[in-house]
């Protein structure tokens, strides 16, 4: 499928510095299920039509698409991405990679054994190397290259352009063992996830040196170690050709080539029936008309889809008489649009037939979609906000909205930090709260927005201080008139009467028109916070603001108050004295259900910080008991406060590739409109989605994706880091472009990823997922859907789910389909 939304490069960059009840103590659990729903949740299985290797044949060609050349092979620089992921998959080695249960698994091709050998007083791995295990020029591979790497992604030579070193700057050295074939690795700080080190490993002649990292191995690996060596890379083609390796002495490659070719997301289809590709992803569209292909070639009838399908008997008849009617010009017409229309049919007719020869394998992808609500100014940055937000949200719906049609299980996700699978996955969405509408209206009521706030006359406003104006002038002049009375004392009355006439008429014409001023003033700022039709913001290509279908009192979200931009409101002292509550429920989420003691006695050194006590910044926190809900925001419009409407800018990308994405965002649209949020979606061009409007912050509300990890300790950190104030006034967020986070959310993580006890560890995990919960910055929604269409007689290949691809396993089941059909035209 397209990988619109997903951070670019991201499946291999997560290590990097640079992809929801009433009442005021209706509280669930923090760490959300019971504990037996990790033991309980299970992963879509993988769908790769397995074979055994001897009923594979050897040799043939296949042709696997990437969405774009890969700009670079070197896997640990900043533009790296899937095709580089896929392609150094094949070349290089992966000394722990995921299997199907989304663990870590030791790769018996480059290792005999790697453990633990020393824990006190400093962690000690030892890597045994398979003897075999050869680089393509015929070197051992061997302590130099685990040095060389360690060097140039330990993060102390700024000259190694590298956006990812997480976990080599904890070693303090690399040493040879007993012999040539093991590799000593002692740690400075431990470090629990170690298995992620040294994957790929590259050869010590690209990592020796900065030149050779930094440009040697962006277009060219001379020296590989995998079932695969690169052959070559082609741009002008849109290729890079592998082939197999002479040198690898595993199991040998089934096929002869392997080409990667960059084709887009919206030329596939025609590619699959023009034979060029045998393996790409492909979305709902393109998986349905193979479907249809499959389908239309067992029943022998005419195809009932496609252009023309919709041509009613009554229309036909129409077209065929103005063709051959006695208009020439109109026959002329309808000739040619007749003429194009079978065409049109006799392609699709042939395309649907070559589709047959292709099969959907489906599984859930290892990466899921979330809402991301930006809570660095505006209405998210209280967090009692982006509560209601979350907590009007049906996930279930908006699950079964992209899965059910597919046919793959279609369940909301419970984690921010692992998938339904994973060992360490458990449901935490209970620290926020299920959907509950009443319960998110209370929660806006309880920050200030109301039926009425968006007809306040903010504070300190032009009209004011007009007013304070004239009262000042007013008492002048009675000053002034005191001052002048005895030399008015002599004058007759007839003249002191029109004289004081003519005073009153000046000041009654002086009020009347600073009153008609005044009035001008408040009928400008109306239209400027409701803002008119010819507006910039109106005219701009794909804006839609939800809720503001003809109804008064919408308008576009205001610019935050540069010194009130991350201000929190003050909850009542009931909302304060329930943080504090659920703050200490939440250092009772365990695994195994312990007390609230044993728990904290596992995280002793942990102090509830600023953020957890701020107002708010509680743990699940709700609005305050007696909290009125307001009415129905579908039938009043949205919620206001201070003349301000509460609408939330939602920033969506609008390519073709994206129409999923554009429906769940449409559908949240509809269900914030129901609590009184309005949206003003933003449809972007793909291309500048995440660079220009994600990473940069100019969003309210967003959906992208995060690939899944092995490693949540160490991936999560960077994407839930609380932000840091930079010299210039700016945030550090390295990934965390929702700019929410709290510095326990920091604590829990650090301390997670030097816990060497895999339990423990992952029980930090489920108490840092319950606290990302609680301050509702991101909102998992769905595991996304995987769908590879593939040839039918390929084997072992397909969406594999979590696991890596094992490439020298793949090839076709029958000999004289080998390099068929992506070859039949060549």
């Amino acid at each position: 499928m397209s990988h619109v939304g997903v951070p670019r490069g991201t499946v291999r960059k997560r290590r990097s510095l640079a992809l929801l009840t009433a009442g005021v103590l209706t509280i669930p659990a923090l760490a959300g299920c019971s504990s037996d729903s990790e033991e309980t949740s299970r992963g879509v299985p993988q769908d790769i039509a397995p074979a055994a290797r001897d009923r594979v044949a050897d040799g043939s060609t296949v042709n696997w698409a990437v969405d774009a050349m890969p700009t670079t092979l070197n896997a640990f620089q900043a533009d790296a991405d899937s095709a580089t992921t896929k392609i150094t998959g094949a070349l290089l080695p992966t000394l722990f990679p995921m299997d199907a249960a989304g663990q870590p698994k030791l790769n018996p091709d480059y290792l005999e054994s790697a453990k633990i050998i020393e824990r006190e007083p400093k962690q000690v791995v030892l890597y045994k190397l398979n003897q075999q295990a050869v680089w393509s020029d015929g070197r051992e591979i061997g302590a130099p290259d685990f040095v060389a790497q360690w060097r140039a992604l330990s993060g102390k030579d700024s000259a190694f352009w590298t956006a990812r070193n997480a976990g080599y700057e904890r070693i303090e050295k690399i040493e040879r063992g007993a012999d040539d074939l093991q590799v000593r690795v002692t740690f400075a700080k431990p470090y629990a996830d170690w298995r992620s080190l040294f994957s790929p490993l590259y050869p010590k002649e690209i990592t020796g040196s900065p030149d050779t990292f930094n440009d040697g191995a962006r277009t060219a690996l001379k020296n590989t170690a995998g079932p695969f060596q690169l052959k070559s890379v082609s741009k002008a083609k849109g290729t890079v050709t592998l082939v197999r390796s002479p040198r690898w002495w595993g199991d040998k490659a089934k096929l002869d080539t392997l080409v990667f070719r960059a084709v887009a997301p919206k030329d596939r289809t025609k590619a699959l029936a023009d034979g060029t590709v045998h393996i790409t992803d492909v979305d709902a569209t393109t998986a349905d008309r193979i479907a249809l292909a499959l389908r239309d070639g067992s029943n022998g009838q005419p195809l009932a889809h496609g252009p023309g399908a919709d041509l009613t008997p009554a229309a036909a008849l129409r077209s065929w008489a103005l063709a051959h009617g006695s208009d020439e010009e109109q026959a002329e017409i309808a000739q040619a649009a007749r003429e194009k229309n079978r065409k049109a049919v006799v392609a699709y007719g042939a395309e649907q037939k070559a589709l047959r020869g292709y099969a959907v394998r489906k599984s859930l992808e290892p990466a899921y979609t979330q809402l991301a609500l930006n809570g660095e100014s505006g209405p998210l940055a209280d967090d009692r906000v982006r509560r209601a937000v979350a907590r009007a949200l049906d996930r279930q719906e908006l699950a079964e909205t992209v899965l059910k049609p597919l046919g793959l299980p279609a369940k909301p996700l419970g984690s921010h930090l692992a998938l339904a699978g994973q060992p360490g996955y458990k449901d935490g969405s209970g620290a926020l709260g299920d959907q509950n509408t009443k319960e998110a209206q209370a929660l806006l009521a309880d920050a200030g927005w109301t039926q009425g706030g968006a007809a306040e006359k903010p504070k300190d406003t032009k009209a004011g201080s007009e007013a304070e104006k004239k009262a000042d002038k007013d008492e002048a002049d009675k000053k002034k008139d005191a001052e002048g009375k005895a030399d008015r004392e002599d004058k007759e009355s007839t003249e002191k009467t029109e004289a004081e006439e003519k005073t009153t008429d000046k000041d009654e014409a002086e009020d009347k028109e600073k009153a008609d001023k005044t009035d001008k003033d408040e009928e400008k700022a109306d239209r400027a916070a409701v803002g008119s039709d010819d507006s910039a913001a109106s005219r701009a290509e794909g804006l839609y603001i939800v809720g503001q279908d003809d109804k008064p009192g919408a308008g576009p979200v205001q610019a935050p108050d540069a010194s009130t931009a991350t201000h929190v409101l003050a909850p009542s002292r009931a909302a304060a004295a329930q943080s504090l509550a659920l703050l200490r429920q939440a250092s009772a989420v365990s695994e195994d259900g312990t007390t609230a003691e044993a728990a904290s006695k596992a995280t002793a050194q942990d102090k509830a910080t600023a953020q957890d006590k701020q107002p708010g910044g509680a743990a699940g926190a709700y609005a305050p008991l007696g909290t009125a809900a307001p009415a129905p925001a579908s039938v009043k419009g949205p919620l206001g406060k201070d003349g301000k409407t509460l609408t939330l800018r939602f920033v969506l990308p609008s390519g073709p590739g994206s129409q999923s994405l554009r429906g769940v965002g449409e559908r949240i649209a509809a269900m914030l409109e129901k609590i009184g949020i309005g949206t003003e979606i933003t449809k972007v061009p793909d291309e500048s989605y995440f660079k220009d409007h994600i990473a940069s912050g100019d969003y309210d509300l967003a959906l992208y994706s995060w690939p899944a990890t092995a490693y949540p300790a160490t991936d999560g950190r960077p994407i839930y880091a609380k932000p840091e104030p930079a010299t210039d006034g700016s945030l550090l967020v390295e990934q965390n472009y929702t700019r929410v986070g709290t510095d326990h959310i920091d604590q829990l993580f650090d301390q997670a990823v030097a816990e060497l006890d895999e339990k423990a560890a992952r029980e930090l995990m489920k108490q840092a997922d319950a606290r990302i919960w609680a301050a509702a910055g991101s909102i998992p929604l769905f595991q996304r859907p995987q769908l590879v269409a593939v040839d039918k007689k390929l084997a072992n290949v397909g969406a594999f789910g979590f696991a890596a691809p094992r490439y020298q396993d793949i090839g076709f089941t029958d000999r004289q389909a080998a390099g068929s059909p992506a070859d039949r035209k060549k």
